[in-house]
């Protein structure tokens, strides 16, 4: 049977919490025809092993495994470039994206007015369930990267997307793309629309991200997407004669 859609979660050092996202995700996704593919990005801990035992009562479930720690980005490129379904819906392995709200982002795709909608970005509405330095942190790149990029989307480091792979497949691929990719699908000429999602409290493993690599590491990158912007032409029409 072909699949429509993929999971795609990157996970490093998330032993406690793979299988009940791995199993929430099997729910979210009953009755449709789709993948889960978990990408261990460089794992120390049992993180690779409780999924590879999953494989047994999770049929849909793949797993890839990075020899070394890459970044979240490298590890959506690696899922992404696996996956056999046209449409890729992602969400962080921490737990904190809600599989619940994956049908929300196809619900929307589905929507008549969405038909040329490639990229369909979770949007944070509800009480964000972090603390407020978290929050101040996610408010504070938020506001940069869109002031800068000007793309238009409020929640761009929401993990949970929905998008069409192949324009994914075109896109640049750089350390940190991830957090970058409304601009990148703007680039290619692509509608982005934001929907709204809810958040969860991390209660298992710790998190792996801080200030530094949440917003001042992000500058640059967002200085690189600027550049990618400003030299890209979209819409170019080639045609065998």
């Amino acid at each position: 049977m072909n699949v429509e859609f993929a999971v795609v979660v990157p996970v490093c050092n998330e032993a406690e919490n793979v299988e009940p996202l791995a199993r929430e995700i099997a729910a979210a996704m009953t009755g449709r025809a789709y993948e889960m593919i978990f990408i261990d990005d460089g794992s120390t801990d049992e993180t690779a092993m409780i999924l590879m035992r999953l494989k047994a009562s999770l049929p849909p479930l793949r797993v890839l495994r990075h020899s070394f720690r890459s970044g979240q980005s490298a590890a959506v490129a690696s899922g992404v470039r696996a996956a056999k379904a046209p449409w890729v819906a992602t969400l962080d392995g921490d737990g904190q994206n809600d599989p619940a709200d994956i049908p929300n982002l196809i619900a929307a795709r589905d929507l008549p007015e969405n038909r040329s909608v490639q990229l369909f970005m979770g949007n944070r509405t509800a009480s964000r369930k972090d603390t407020a330095y978290r929050r101040l942190q996610s408010r504070v790149a938020n506001g940069v990267r869109s002031g800068l990029l000007g793309d238009g989307t409020p929640d761009t480091g929401c993990g949970i997307k929905l998008f069409l792979r192949d324009t994914f497949m075109e896109l640049p691929r750089f350390d940190h793309m991830h957090r970058f990719l409304p601009a990148l699908f703007q680039r290619q000429g692509a509608r982005v629309i934001s929907v709204p999602v809810s958040h969860r409290e991390r209660t298992r493993g710790t998190s792996k991200y801080g200030m530094f690599n949440r917003l001042w590491v992000g500058i640059v990158d967002i200085i690189g997407v600027m550049w990618l912007r400003r030299r890209y032409k979209p819409g170019l029409l080639v045609r065998e004669e």
